[in-house]
């Protein structure tokens, strides 16, 4: 149990934080390094809990790979995404008491909710893109326990590399869970547009898997 509610905590504080920044200062690098900051802390406090996956994408790849058993797949997705419902409903409650009111939410999206209407093809490409280096990067740097101590710098350093890119084509999400929650609260476009953000980083897990494992492996 201890694990789901890790998931739960470090899903919420990264949607909070990250989706939060953009919404507030609308910078790509204060975002991307959001993002990124809250990976490399969580990866120190709840990655002995539950590996800090926080992500649905990286919890795919991690059953792909064996190291995650399949009930604690399902599982660690709902506590995923119900950590993240709870970060947009903190980031709406804050909003929503300020001068600033709900805007975005920090929302993926494509062609009129993309910073510069990227289509729906290269939406797709993008996050399958970024999503795969992501989880390639992940899974090559846990793969030995002698990097444990630095895991979390790469992989939060990764992260926000991929939202440099990322944020003025699709906003980035490489996470389903982190795109499910603002979509939600939002509504029409934002989450008619949604299933883009969910198969797209979930294909792109799937893809470095399979890579990873052609790869890196005997």
């Amino acid at each position: 149990m201890k694990k789901y509610i890790a998931e739960f905590i470090g899903t919420c504080i990264l949607v909070l934080f990250g989706t939060g920044v953009a919404v507030l200062t609308g910078n790509v690098v204060a975002t991307a390094l959001a993002f990124g900051l809250v990976i490399v802390a969580c990866a120190y406090v709840i990655g002995p809990i539950s590996g800090c996956h926080i992500n649905p994408a990286v919890s795919l790849a991690m059953l792909l790979s064996k190291k995650l058993k399949g009930k604690d797949f399902i599982f660690y997705v709902i506590a995923q995404v119900l950590g993240a419902i709870l970060g947009t409903s903190l980031l709406c409650l804050i909003l929503s008491n300020s001068n600033i009111g709900v805007l975005n939410l920090g929302a993926n999206g494509y062609g009129s909710l993309s910073a510069n209407n990227i289509n729906l093809v290269g939406a797709l490409i993008t996050e399958c893109v970024l999503t795969f280096v992501f989880i390639y990067t992940i899974l090559g740097v846990t793969s030995d326990d002698k990097n444990a101590k630095v895991s979390g710098i790469v992989i939060g350093l990764t992260l926000t590399l991929v939202h440099l890119i990322g944020i003025n084509l699709t906003g980035t999400s490489v996470n389903p869970a982190r795109s499910l929650a603002p979509a939600i609260f939002l509504g029409g476009k934002a989450i008619k547009q949604v299933w883009v953000f969910i198969v797209a980083p979930l294909v792109g897990s799937a893809l470095a898997t399979l890579v990873y494992k052609f790869l890196n492996k005997d």
